[in-house]
C-alpha cells in the first residue's frame, strides 16, 4: 500500500478484494470480476471471520462495485446498500458446519484414461480358477461362460489361491539357528514339514443384469449360498453386481470379452431377427464390454466397432456376421471385435470383417434395417463425467462418478451434473462449474442446459454405453 494507506486505486475493477477491520470483513467484488472468483472470495472470507474473536456483532459484508456501503467508501464516494451476512462468528460455528457446501469434485482434474500398456494382466489359473457359472440355478455351457443377458442373474465362482505368509518369530528362528553347530539340519527338515500348506478363497460374484428382478438374489441367498458355505466353510465370499458396475477384478477374468445380451438365454424368439452389439472401453481397458443395442444404423459411430449378426431364413439358423470396423476405431479394439465375433458364433455363421464404407448392400444395410445417418466421431469420450449433486451428508456436496459410469449411476432423487464437452445437462446450478472449465479450457466452450427424465437427447444419451429403457420398479 502506498504510504500505508487505503487508496482507491488500489482497487481493480477485474479482481475481487477482502478487507479485514476486525469487526467486519468486507468483499469488494469489481464488477469484471470473474464469477469463479468471486465465488472462492465469500467461501474465504466466512472462513477468515471465524478464525479469529470477533464482536458478536461482526459479519461478512458484500460490496459491489459502484454500490459500497458508506462504512468502506471514501469521502466522494456514493452511497448505496449492501448486503450483510450475519454468519461464521465463533458463536455460530456449529450452524456453519451444518450448512457448508462441498464442490471440490468440481475444480479437480478429469481420471486420466488408462493405455492398454498400463493395464495389468488378466489374473491367470495360478492366481484365479474357474469354478463354474450358473444362470437360473442351472450350469451354463462352458462356451457361453463370457455370455449375460440383461434381464437374467447369474453367479460365476471362482477359486484364487492365497499365498503362504511366515511370522517373523518362525524367521527369527530359521535364521538363529544356523549358527547352532552340526545339529541344525535336522531342526531345518522339522521346520519345513511344518511348513502350511498353501490356502485358497472361493469368491462366488452374483450378477444381476438391469431388468432382471431381485427374486435370483433372493434364490441364491437362501439356496446355492448356504451351499457354498458348506462347500467352502471360513472361505467364502459373495459379491453382488448390478449390469455396467461390475468391479475390476471380476472384469479381468473376461479378458475383454464380457458380452451382455437383451432378453433372456432361454428366450430363442428373437433368434430369426437381426442384433446388433457395440463394444466400447470406459476409462480403463479392463472396462470393455459387448452390449446388444438396438438394431438401428443410427447407433453406429465412426470411432467404434460393432458386430452385426444377420441370420437367414431357414431352419437351421445360419447366418451371416459382420464385423464393423469404423474408420476412426482403434486397430486393438478392431482385432479385439474380430476375436469376439469368432468367440460368439460357431462355424455355422460365415463371418467378416469390414470396414466402414464398405458394407454390402444387400446383406448388411438390409439386415439393420436402412442406411441412416450416425455419429462420425466420439470426442465426448475425452470429456465426459458425471457428477451426482446431494444433501444425503447434512450439506450439499459433488461428488464425481467414476470414468465408467453407466445410465443406472443417475439418481432419481439427486441431481445429476454430466460434461460431455459441450453442454453441461440436468442441472441449472453449476455456473461455477462453467466458469472454471472455461478458464481451463477455452477452445472447449460449454453450455448450460436442463435435462429432465425421460426426455434425453442423443448428445446426452450417446455418453452411455447401451442406453436403454430406464429400470422396470418392482411390481
Amino acid at each position: 500500500m502506498p504510504e500505508l494507506r487505503l487508496l482507491q486505486s488500489l482497487l481493480d475493477t477485474k479482481c475481487v478484494y477482502i478487507l479485514d477491520c476486525w469487526s467486519d470483513v468486507f468483499i469488494w467484488i469489481g464488477r469484471k470480476s470473474p464469477r469463479l472468483v468471486r465465488a472462492a472470495a465469500l467461501k474465504l472470507g466466512q472462513e477468515i471471520c471465524s478464525m479469529l474473536h470477533r464482536p458478536k456483532h461482526a459479519c461478512v459484508t458484500r460490496n459491489l462495485e459502484g454500490t459500497e456501503s458508506q462504512v468502506t467508501q471514501p469521502p466522494n464516494g456514493s452511497l448505496s446498500n449492501s448486503s450483510c451476512l450475519h454468519v461464521d462468528t465463533p458463536r455460530h460455528a456449529e450452524q456453519k458446519d451444518q450448512m457448508k457446501a462441498d464442490l471440490t469434485a468440481l475444480f479437480l482434474p478429469r481420471q486420466p484414461p488408462m493405455a492398454l500398456s498400463e493395464v495389468p494382466p488378466p489374473l491367470e489359473r495360478g492366481s484365479g480358477r474357474d469354478g463354474g457359472i450358473r444362470v437360473g440355478g442351472k450350469e451354463a455351457p462352458a462356451a457361453g461362460r463370457k455370455h449375460s443377458s440383461r434381464d437374467d442373474s447369474c453367479h460365476f465362482r471362482f477359486r484364487y489361491w492365497v499365498p503362504v505368509e511366515y511370522e517373523d518369530e518362525e524367521k527369527d528362528k530359521k535364521e538363529g539357528g544356523g549358527g547352532g553347530g552340526g545339529g541344525g539340519g535336522g531342526a531345518d527338515d522339522e521346520e519345513e514339514e511344518k511348513q502350511p500348506e498353501e490356502d485358497f478363497q472361493c469368491v462366488v460374484y452374483f450378477w444381476q443384469g438391469r431388468q432382471a428382478s431381485n427374486m435370483g438374489w433372493l434364490t441364491f441367498t437362501f439356496s446355492l449360498q448356504k451351499k457354498f458355505e458348506s462347500l467352502f466353510p471360513g472361505k467364502l465370499k459373495v459379491v453382488r453386481m448390478t449390469q455396467q458396475q461390475e468391479n475390476l477384478k471380476f472384469l479381468s477374468h473376461f479378458k475383454r470379452k464380457f458380452i451382455i445380451h437383451k432378453g433372456k438365454r432361454k428366450q430363442d424368439t428373437d433368434s430369426a431377427q437381426p442384433s446388433l452389439y457395440h463394444i466400447r472401453t470406459n476409462g480403463s481397458a479392463l472396462c470393455t464390454r459387448t452390449i446388444q443395442i438396438g438394431t438401428d444404423s443410427g447407433n453406429l459411430n465412426s470411432e467404434f466397432c460393432f458386430i452385426l449378426k444377420v441370420p437367414f431364413e431357414s431352419t437351421d439358423n445360419q447366418g451371416i456376421v459382420y464385423t464393423w470396423v469404423g474408420r476412426a476405431a482403434d486397430p486393438d479394439e478392431a482385432k479385439l471385435a474380430e476375436d469376439i465375433m469368432n468367440s460368439m458364433f460357431d462355424e455355422t455363421y460365415s463371418k467378416q470383417v469390414i470396414n466402414e464404407g464398405e458394407e454390402p448392400e444387400n446383406f448388411f444395410w438390409v439386415g439393420i434395417g436402412s442406411q441412416k445417418a450416425y455419429d462420425e466421431d466420439a470426442e465426448y469420450m475425452k470429456h465426459a463425467r458425471l457428477f451426482r449433486c446431494s444433501n444425503e451428508k447434512g450439506y450439499f456436496s459433488v461428488s464425481e462418478k467414476c470414468s465408467d459410469f453407466c445410465q443406472d449411476d443417475l439418481a432419481d432423487d439427486d441431481i445429476m451434473l454430466l460434461d460431455n464437452g459441450k453442454e453441461q445437462r440436468r442441472s441449472s446450478l453449476f455456473g461455477v462449474y462453467i466458469q472454471h472449465m472455461r478458464a481451463k479450457e477455452a477452445e472447449q466452450p460449454r453450455k448450460l442446459r436442463l435435462v429432465r427424465k425421460g426426455n434425453e437427447p442423443h448428445c446426452f444419451t450417446r455418453c452411455f454405453h447401451a442406453w436403454g429403457p430406464f429400470k422396470t420398479p418392482p411390481s
